[in-house]
């Protein structure tokens, strides 16, 4: 098995990533563009949370799924395609598989709860308590919840194997492994994914249905593929790193332009002239400002922390759990007066702390933590980052 180090840096921003999910889990009940469609919706709220929440969400799991790709290759470099369908199977779709029903019927039961108790409710679930007056229950419809991107994650390996019983991807490795583009490709690069965004609403939704959405499998499979470029060609973001500051410039001034930083969302379907444009600027936007954090990244988190190391450990399960603990806690603020940002800062923290201590204390030692995340240095042999949880 290879000893070799662990890639730090990439460790660190998938762990950045999905610790990033619960902030802005916690910031969606204080949304007042999802305030008719999130159960948690809080009564207060501020149009800061939009224009900060979603900048997130422009790249936060186009970053995860960058980070996917690259130990993707990683892994088959390392392991062979075997070595990368035994990881996946096992700390992806077992986890998918074992962890989705229990998730989705607390959830249920937390919102079924709040139905009945919760004295101030949000607008959904005061339309699920008429729903559930006329026909008796709450719904619980199917859905892959937060964890959709698990199932996104497999169906990429399988497409790597797919690729790879093909003759051409040896000879387009080679080619680029030694292709090095100059700045103007970044800057043009992200036109490709302006057809998956025009496909769906802005900003991008989650794509939680059981079944896979074209538009979701183009957009964060580009990223993926992204990802696994880098492994093979790391100088890239080398020679990004100079025209970085420009991107992140634009990237900011094209994400002003959004509807909803501008103080005006869409209350209809756009036009599709206007559709295209929203598009075009969540896709550029967020390419670059994913393209910047791969680079600050690579400058600044490409060193072994404890810290970081133990976070990155506990990143993946805390973002497994967090959403039952974020919807009781939440559920139970509707009904405390408190300015919305005691709110949102009490429900994320004590989300985190739940949830990192639940890890430290159930997870990190047992049996758990080897299924989720792999030995851990001390305990077995000496394992490279192609272990780091959850095998991305």
């Amino acid at each position: 098995m290879s000893t070799a180090p662990r890639v730090h840096y990439m460790d660190h921003l998938r762990a950045m990533a999905m610790l990033a999910g619960v902030v802005f889990h916690a910031a969606l009940a204080y949304s007042p563009m999802l305030h008719g469609l999130w159960p948690t919706a809080d009564a207060g709220g501020s149009a800061a949370v939009d224009v900060l929440g979603w900048a997130l969400h422009l790249f936060r799991m186009p970053l995860f799924f960058v980070v996917a790709g690259f130990f993707t290759a990683l892994l088959v470099e390392r392991r062979g395609l075997a070595g990368l369908f035994r990881a996946r199977v096992v700390r992806v779709l077992l986890p998918l598989i074992v962890l989705l029903p229990p998730l989705l019927i607390g959830l249920h039961a937390l919102t079924v709860a709040a139905v009945a108790h919760v004295r101030h409710p949000s607008p959904l679930l005061a339309w699920l308590a008429d729903y559930a007056r006329t026909h008796g229950e709450v719904p619980l419809l199917p859905t892959l919840a937060h964890l959709w991107f698990l199932a996104y994650l497999m169906l990429f390996t399988l497409l790597v194997w797919a690729v790879s019983t093909l003759e051409a991807p040896a000879r387009l490795q080679a080619a680029w492994r030694a292709w090095r583009p100059s700045w103007p490709v970044a800057a043009v690069a992200p036109i490709v994914l302006v057809p998956a965004l025009a496909a769906t609403t802005a900003p991008w939704p989650a794509p939680e249905s059981p079944l896979p959405q074209l538009w979701a499998i183009a957009f964060f499979g580009a990223y993926f593929a992204l990802g696994y470029a880098l492994w093979l060609n790391p100088a890239l973001l080398d020679r990004l790193r100079r025209p970085a500051p420009l991107f992140f410039v634009a990237a900011l001034a094209l994400y002003a332009t959004s509807p909803w930083v501008l103080g005006t969302p869409r209350t209809e379907p756009p036009e599709p002239a206007l559709r295209w444009l929203d598009a075009a600027a969540e896709a550029f936007a967020g390419f670059w400002l994913t393209l910047c954090c791969l680079i600050a990244g690579r400058r600044w988190l490409d060193t072994a922390n404890p810290a970081m190391r133990w976070l990155a450990d506990a990143s993946y399960w805390v973002y497994l759990v967090h959403l039952p603990v974020l919807f009781a806690l939440q559920y139970r603020l509707l009904d405390v007066t408190l300015p919305w940002g005691v709110k949102f800062a009490l429900s994320t923290v004590l989300t985190l702390a739940v949830s990192l201590a639940s890890y430290q204390l159930l997870v990190r030692h047992s049996w758990i933590g080897r299924w989720l995340n792999g030995a851990r240095p001390g305990r077995a042999a000496v394992r490279s980052s192609s272990g780091a949880l959850p095998d991305t």
